[in-house]
């Protein structure tokens, strides 16, 4: 995976302060207790880089095989997660890199090898905030030895833009623990502190394609609903869209 150290003579100090992303994290609670909020919807402590790219035409297998190779410069190596769009946005890689607790970027790095260049037709970059990696491995199901058990979960990635005025609604809405007939299996909230034209970026994973599936026919039941996810969600957004897909790494 290409380095992220290698651009500007920046610090970027870790600032305090999903369909609709809102998923629980696993093991989903027993009946009658009370699902657990999104990670990062509360204290963001850690810094992640997110890198959307689109591979040139006829380089999406080399491309995926590069995005996943880890990169030892990193200043957390191995921290990172690569999600494979399968349905939605125009990016085919999404790499999610833990930073630590803050992220500097420097003038002087290493560049992409001259056999990569070409494997992008485009990409965009961007510092967010977030929860600990902790949470945010056990949300995404690759803690300990679970990558394996959960080589077949599906995520939705989504990206989200407040309305003038309603950023507070918009974030206490997406921060809100999920409510049934919703089956997903985990969820991260991530929160813009540099970079590309969004202020918010969910994750949800679900187990299976068979649970997502579910919980979209569930979902499609509650729509007419006055109060239901879809119509409070456009009470607050300017823009957002919302990508299925599959992870290639870990």
């Amino acid at each position: 995976m290409k380095s992220i150290t290698a651009i500007l003579a920046t610090t970027f100090l870790l600032l305090s302060p999903v369909p609709l992303v809102q998923a629980q994290s696993s093991p989903k609670p027993a009946e009658g207790e009370k699902a657990a909020t999104p990670a990062g919807a509360g204290k963001r402590t850690d810094v992640y880089h997110v890198h959307f790219t689109k591979a040139a035409p006829g380089k999406a297998v080399q491309l995926g095989d590069w995005v996943k190779t880890p990169d030892p410069k990193d200043p957390m190596p191995g921290h990172f997660v690569v999600l494979r769009h399968q349905d939605g946005d125009a990016w085919d890689y999404v790499v999610i890199t833990h930073m630590g607790t803050k992220a500097t970027v420097e003038a002087a790095g290493t560049s992409v090898p001259p056999d990569k260049r070409d494997l992008s037709d485009w990409h965009n970059d961007t510092f967010v905030n977030g929860p600990s990696w902790e949470e945010f491995t056990r949300a995404m199901g690759i803690d300990g030895d679970s990558a394996a058990k959960t080589a077949g979960s599906v995520y939705v990635v989504s990206v989200y833009l407040p309305a003038p005025g309603h950023r507070d609604g918009l974030e206490k809405m997406l921060s809100e623990a999920p409510q049934s007939p919703d089956t997903s299996a985990g969820n991260i909230l991530l929160q813009h502190l540099e970079g590309g034209p969004w202020t918010f970026l969910g994750i949800a994973r679900y187990n299976s394609w068979e649970d997502f599936a579910t919980s979209e026919k569930n979902s499609v039941a509650q729509t007419t609903k006055k109060d239901s996810g879809w119509v409070r969600l456009r009470e607050h957004v300017a823009f957002h869209n919302d990508t299925i897909a599959d992870r290639i790494a870990p």
